[in-house]
């Protein structure tokens, strides 16, 4: 019986970690607050070309879309809007998936330097104006499997 109830117990544990694995794709990022809860479909930049490029020359992005540039480790990091033909707001995020900040409505093809601060993990870039729509702000939470390593404050 001792045995039925503990590959009874594994087989429910692997269930809801295989379900909770499930919730975590790689073309998607979750975000969560008090304000509720919100999906985009992403991209992945995480080469330092793919990082460089990001979403220049881009006419047009889908409202639930985004990109999301990782680091191999937390940095100084800082973005501008060099040939980005679009306004985007750009979160920036711990390593754990915290929200530390969010710059709202970056100007097309301005140049200037919009830093994120000293320990950035990743950065997610979305449609200007989403996040105050949302009400994603510093202390919201991304769930994404690369910030499984974190410890992630929300994990797949």
């Amino acid at each position: 019986m001792r045995r039925q109830a503990a590959a009874l117990s594994f087989c429910v544990a692997a269930a809801v970690s295989g379900a909770a694995q499930a919730d975590c794709q790689a073309n998607r990022a979750d975000l969560r607050g008090d304000w509720g809860q919100a999906s985009f479909t992403i991209e992945i930049a995480d080469t330092q070309e793919e990082r460089a490029q990001g979403l220049m020359f881009h006419e047009t992005l889908p409202r639930g879309a985004g990109m999301l540039f990782v680091y191999e480790h937390p940095q100084r990091a800082s973005f501008w809007m060099k040939n980005t033909l679009i306004p985007l707001d750009i979160i920036f995020l711990d390593q754990s998936g915290l929200v530390t900040g969010v710059h709202s409505n970056a100007i097309p093809g301005d140049l200037s330097p919009i830093p994120g601060g000293d320990n950035v993990f990743a950065v997610l870039e979305i449609n200007g104006g989403l996040s105050a729509r949302y009400g994603i702000s510093a202390g919201s939470e991304i769930r994404h499997r690369v910030f499984s390593e974190g410890p992630a404050k929300w994990p797949c």
